[in-house]
């Protein structure tokens, strides 16, 4: 997901600080630490999955890197890195411990440029999936328990017949929508995220040499949007509208 040019204690150093910032407000609410432990299981899901897809894409291109790291696994553990997983959990929106490939490995069917435009959409892809399929198993509970899920403006209103089937319904909701969440993030075309890489091959010669030879401008553009939350008020909205899509698909599936 994130291939850091530039000094990553720096980042982690920001992330930490919004971090502390969030726990506070966390811990200043106790309905809000029951939120964030119904949505660590989607957190876990979403970055490992993320993560696997990237190493599991170039491996089909014929890259073993990833492989011969151990990164080709499903093990949560192999995949988390611990400041992005927790900003991921608290803010809505992180990263994973970054994929290692090599492009000179990949398949010569294409060029290195497309194969990384491959992988790295990999990783927002497998989160899109894992939502609309998070979402059917959701509908499919809810109507196999006559549990009610109510969408509105103000969020969900779930009518369940006893706690933990109200549990399970969260879990796999608050799932759904990091996996949306993580998936958006990533496409945003600037470095280090997966959408700079996406883009790369259907830039024109010259914005595409301008746009590597000002790489450097385009991570330091990506933090002051990661520190203002600037990029929260970009996506939002379309984690919203994405969301709003999904679930509708769940419910038109199982007639609710």
């Amino acid at each position: 997901m994130f291939n850091f040019s530039f000094d990553k204690k720096t980042m982690y150093i920001i992330a930490g600080v919004m971090l502390l910032a969030v726990i506070v407000q966390y811990i200043a609410t106790p309905q809000a630490l029951i939120i964030l432990l119904l949505t660590a299981p989607g957190v876990l899901v979403a970055i490992t999955f993320h993560e696997f897809a990237h190493g599991y894409a170039a491996y089909k291109l014929g890259d073993d890197t990833a492989k011969n790291e151990g990164r080709l696994s499903l093990n949560p553990f192999d995949h988390l890195d611990p400041i992005g997983t927790l900003m991921l959990l608290v803010a809505g929106f992180g990263w994973g411990k970054p994929v290692h490939v090599n492009p000179t490995k990949y398949s010569r069917k294409m060029t290195m440029e497309k194969g990384e435009a491959i992988v790295s959409a990999a990783g927002p892809l497998m989160n899109f999936i894992l939502a609309i399929v998070l979402a059917i198993v959701m509908f499919g509970v809810a109507k196999a328990t006559n549990t009610a899920i109510i969408m509105s403006d103000f969020g969900f209103l779930i009518s369940a017949s006893n706690i933990t089937i109200e549990i399970i319904v969260k879990i796999l909701l608050y799932a759904v929508t990091i996996n949306i969440g993580l998936g958006v993030f990533n496409l945003i075309p600037l470095p280090p995220l997966d959408g700079s890489k996406i883009i790369m091959p259907f830039l024109p010669y010259k914005a595409k040499r301008w746009f590597i030879n000002n790489e450097q401008i385009f991570y330091i553009i990506f933090v002051v949007m990661f520190v203002t939350r600037i990029s929260g008020m970009i996506i939002s909205p379309i984690i919203d509208g994405i969301s709003s899509g999904v679930f509708s698909l769940g419910k038109l599936i199982f007639r609710m």
